[in-house]
């Protein structure tokens, strides 16, 4: 073959190869765009796994309160624009919503003006899946001049807070949240709220304000204080020079709490903690996170201040052992849930986007279930950065981290710290049915594809996503 034909044959080829590689970006692109409206069960339908034989069809709407009772606990909350906040009732954070264990809770939620619509979601709480306040997904985003009813039985007990799951990774920096406790129905002892938020452009705040926050507790008194974390990053707290007991994680009481010291906690970004802090007979106590911090104990009187323990409270062999009330060793589910990080489209966008299971966008797995289904996740994540997952509608027990058993009492989570290189092994019982989200609480990167869902079979929705059907839950 000539050398004038060798050149022409290269020629052709690199051209084809350009038009291939050309073609294929265009594919990708193409098959990457949503519609302008799609239901999310269609989004997963090409990527569900462990389907089950079909069952009668529900729909999200399905899935409520006892609707003829009256409410023992009834809230209104307007959502309000404040120049670049957001607020409930005027301020942010909004109220603090507090029930008893076993009341059936109103809370009517009104949009005075916020102009892409608001929900109400319920970080923590089990609720039905139709009060789960998942614009898209459970319900139509509440735009302005309308109104939702959300109404639920409060059966939990602890720690939670709430927040807009329409537009979130705008909505609740700006301000759209605040805390819901869910206290015991006997007496309980005194307790105070510091919930940790850092609006765009600002320090980090507690309750609200810059610094040192202050509550009045009495010599020799208990406290528990209720540790919110509403970033989208992590961060720890600890208690200055004296010891305390870890009561509680993500509304969860710990069993048999010891006390300790010169120890910091993690909270993951949605997390929360109890703390039991005692004040001192002379003096005040401070429990700390980075920026802030809030003294209990007499008016004006000093608390010392501490900076950061180098050590770790671990969850992992804190408390004592228990039953878990199910079998893990025994599931009708395993699933692998792998975070990674590659290039391509996402929504039409090119970019660097997070994975799972190696796939982006409308080809990431929903995981289905039945209801009753004992299910074990193995987590790992090797995307390179930390990312805090959060579940909707479920608590799941961490059984294993990097190859480590669970010692201490169970550890359960709604909201779990997955740092590069973790590898989880955790368990749930499948007994709330409906679709729920399934994402990353750095809500920034649930927009950036880190994101799925949790789907009972023979459950639907009516509702929609997409540019044009208003909702866009991250």
């Amino acid at each position: 073959m000539s050398p004038g034909i060798i050149a022409r044959v290269v020629r052709l080829i690199g051209a084809g190869g350009v038009a291939l590689a050309v073609l294929l970006t265009g594919w990708a692109w193409l098959s990457s765009r949503m519609p302008d409206t799609y239901s999310v069960t269609e989004l997963h339908a090409r990527a569900q796994v462990h389907a089950h034989e079909p069952v009668p069809t529900h729909s999200v709407t399905d899935f409520v309160a006892d609707k003829a009772t009256d409410a023992d606990v009834r809230v209104e909350l307007v959502a309000r624009t404040n120049g670049n906040r957001l607020t409930f009732n005027g301020t942010s954070p909004g109220p603090t919503i507090r029930a008893r264990q076993g009341d059936l809770v109103e809370v009517v939620l009104h949009n005075q003006d916020v102009p892409d619509g608001a929900t109400v979601h319920w970080h923590g709480v089990d609720v039905p899946n139709a009060m789960d306040g998942v614009a898209g997904v459970t319900q139509d985003a509440v735009h302005p001049g309308e109104s939702f009813t959300y109404r639920f039985v409060a059966e939990q007990v602890g720690t939670f807070w709430y927040h807009s799951h329409q537009i979130s990774h705008q909505q609740v920096i700006r301000g759209l949240l605040g805390v819901f406790v869910i206290e015991p129905a006997g007496a309980t002892m005194p307790d105070a709220v510091a919930l940790l938020h850092t609006y765009p452009g600002e320090s980090r705040s507690l309750n609200g304000a810059l610094g040192e926050v202050r509550q009045d507790a009495r010599p020799g008194e208990p406290v528990r204080v209720r540790v919110v974390n509403t970033d989208n990053s992590p961060t720890v707290v600890w208690v200055a020079e004296g010891p305390y007991r870890l009561l509680a994680i993500d509304g969860t009481d710990v069993v048999e709490p010891t006390e300790v010291s010169g120890r910091k906690v993690t909270l993951t970004a949605g997390a929360r903690v109890d703390l039991e802090v005692r004040v001192p007979q002379s003096g005040a106590t401070r429990v700390q996170a980075p920026g802030v911090s809030l003294v209990l104990g007499p008016p004006g009187a000093a608390a010392p201040q501490s900076p950061a323990p180098a050590e770790f409270l671990d969850p992992l062999s804190y408390g004592t052992p228990a039953p878990l009330g199910f079998d893990p060793t025994d599931p009708d589910l395993e699933y692998e849930y792998r975070i990674g990080r590659r290039p391509g489209f996402l929504g039409g966008r090119p970019g660097y986007w997070w994975t799972i299971n190696g796939k982006m966008g409308r080809n990431v797995p929903a995981f289905m279930v039945d209801q009753g289904d004992i299910v074990v996740v193995r987590l790992s994540n090797r995307s390179g950065e930390v990312h805090p997952m959060h579940l909707h509608g479920h608590h799941y027990v961490v059984l294993e981290r990097n190859g480590v058993a669970a010692t201490g009492s169970p550890w359960w989570v709604d909201s779990l710290n997955v740092e590069n290189g973790d590898d989880f092994v955790i368990a749930f019982v499948a007994d709330n049915p409906g679709i729920w989200m399934d994402h990353c609480h750095n809500l920034p990167h649930a927009r950036e594809g880190l994101m799925t869902h949790l789907m009972y079979n023979g459950v639907d929705t009516a509702f929609l996503l997409g540019r044009r059907s208003g909702n866009e839950p991250e």
